[in-house]
């Protein structure tokens, strides 16, 4: 169970994991090695699962960003593990969900350009035996970054 010392440290880190336990005691009231040791025990338990960067997009080249839903044909075991483990293997595919509704998974994309989209749905995504659609969405502008979950 967390309590509210725990929340405070967590918010503090998704807004900046760089921070030190001296800089995390000092910001929740709480002696340097009271902030390791706490720090220590959520990454032990698991409530912190890594530490990384967050890159601009922009400006690493990456100018198009896409939401696609795909829909299988079929929803065997085989199908399952062949279309995610395509998913894992293309580095521009960077998330994905499962979902209910019409389509079966919503994957986050980013692609150099528009045509690096296309040949990623129609010479990767669509051409897999197990797809039978796939619907894009192309961002035009991302108003609220990838917040930090609430404490």
């Amino acid at each position: 169970m967390l309590d509210q010392t725990d929340k405070n440290l967590l918010s503090a880190l998704q807004n900046d994991a760089q921070l030190t336990a001296q800089q995390l005691g000092e910001q929740l009231n709480l002696s340097t090695s009271q902030a390791g040791r706490r720090r220590q025990r959520l990454e032990a338990e698991g409530y912190i699962q890594n530490y990384a960067a967050k890159i601009d997009p922009i400006r690493v080249g990456l100018t198009v960003q896409a939401f696609v839903q795909v829909q299988l044909s079929t929803h065997g075991p085989n199908q399952s593990t062949s279309i995610n483990r395509l998913f894992s293997l293309r580095p521009e595919i960077t998330s994905v969900w499962t979902l209910t509704g019409d389509a079966d998974y919503l994957l986050r994309v980013y692609c150099e350009d528009l045509s690096a989209l296309n040949r990623l749905i129609h010479e990767v995504l669509l051409p897999h035996e197990a797809v039978s659609r796939v619907q894009s969405q192309i961002v035009m502008d991302q108003l609220k970054r990838d917040a930090p979950l609430p404490t």
